[in-house]
């Protein structure tokens, strides 16, 4: 079963009067249109690991993120429509109150296991959680949906769209999944917009990753955008997102579109798009992230 609806997805034209006067085009690409909780790139980045899966008769899925996850809510459903045990590692200890995200996996039937930070943390970057022994047969994805298979699926974004009409794509970075396919599957600039912290090694990591090589030069990472942290805010990016769904009619979240949207139109004042530029920006969907903040602090 093929549980999104990709012909939902839609290019939406943003009238900015600054990007007027500067001769610049805006448009995005509403993914978060395609299914209500497997929204945004979530999809792309879970299709190839599912097809993984299926091909090698695993018994369950294992996967991990925080109380939040677009991914881990993502996941827990799509195990759901297809039968499949799910597990999710969950970072951080198991708190009273779960949040609005854990208590819908659980509905999903995720079985969730809780792991402090600072010990979720040293086994992922060690690639140390003992998975074979604590879940024989299942098949484990990466934080975020990130991987080989995940960044194939991101290949497939642009087909949405004709690539030839931009001359700039952009995109939120968590795990960087997205960034990369969509640098692996356009000749276009390719912005990425860091949300955590702390990620200024990012274009070494990503140098190998990036086919061919020359492709490198039409990538651009920006640091300076992530409010404080990953899921960290500002009363300026609540108002900024506020006033963006005013204008526009269309819905963000705090953790990346929020951030990628205010990047965007702020490196636009600045000038570093020149005349003439025609920008499309990658709706990565994760509205559901909005349910943690408190009632009226956003309009939508």
């Amino acid at each position: 079963m093929f549980p999104v609806d990709l012909t939902k997805a839609t290019v939406d034209r943003i009238e900015f009067p600054l990007l007027k006067e500067k001769h610049i085009e805006l448009f995005m690409l509403r993914l978060d249109k395609i299914h209500p909780v497997i929204s945004g790139n979530k999809w792309f980045k879970l299709k190839y690991h599912l097809e993984c899966f299926k091909k090698n008769n695993y018994k369950g899925i294992l996967t991990f993120g925080g109380a939040y996850s677009n991914h881990i809510i993502a996941t827990a459903y799509v195990a759901k429509l297809q039968g499949i045990k799910s597990t999710g590692i969950i970072r951080g200890e198991k708190p009273r109150e779960l949040s609005p995200t854990l208590k819908e996996c659980i509905d999903y039937g995720m079985q969730l296991e809780f792991v402090p930070r600072d010990i979720y943390r040293q086994k992922i970057n060690h690639n140390s959680i003992p998975t074979e022994q604590q879940f024989p047969g299942y098949y484990t994805i990466p934080e975020g949906g990130a991987g080989a298979m995940g960044e194939k699926g991101c290949r497939e974004i642009l087909d949405r769209v004709n690539k030839d009409a931009y001359s700039h794509i952009a995109c939120a970075i968590g795990t960087g999944t997205m960034f990369l396919g969509l640098a692996n599957s356009s000749f276009p600039e390719v912005i990425g917009i860091c949300v955590l912290k702390g990620m200024k090694d990012l274009p070494g990591q990503f140098n190998e990753m990036i086919h061919p090589p020359a492709k490198k030069k039409y990538c651009k990472i920006f640091y300076d955008y992530h409010a404080g942290g990953y899921a960290r805010h500002t009363p300026e990016l609540f108002s900024f997102m506020n006033d963006f769904y005013l204008q526009t009619g269309i819905p963000t979240d705090f953790v990346y579109n929020g951030k990628l949207v205010f990047a965007i139109t702020d490196l636009a004042e600045q000038g570093y798009f020149p005349q003439g530029s025609s920008l499309l920006l990658i709706h990565s969907g994760g509205l559901q992230g909005n349910a943690s903040l408190r009632k009226g602090t956003l309009i939508f």
